[in-house]
């Protein structure tokens, strides 16, 4: 098959702004954050951790250590209604 000799695969030097029809700002910024899952850390904290298996290893324990935090104080505030109960 002959290859179009109209059509040039060479790049226009110069675009005008004319060339792209009205643009509109932020037109698909709601569906990106929606669908997004990056998540940008301060560069102190960004410092201490080398990759993001450092950084989910050290939520992980957070979450842990917040839910055992929240068992040990529901364990404490049922024994103290028993306590006042009985």
């Amino acid at each position: 098959m002959k290859k179009d000799k109209s059509v040039s695969d060479d790049l226009r030097a110069e675009y005008k702004r004319s060339d792209f029809g009205k643009l509109t700002r932020g037109k698909y910024y709601k569906r990106i954050i929606s669908s997004t899952n990056v998540v940008v850390l301060d560069a102190d904290l960004a410092a201490m951790f080398p990759n993001s298996t450092a950084v989910n290893k050290a939520l992980h324990s957070l979450v842990n250590i917040a839910q055992k935090s929240l068992r040990s104080n529901h364990a404490l505030n049922t024994d103290a209604q028993k306590a006042r109960a009985g």
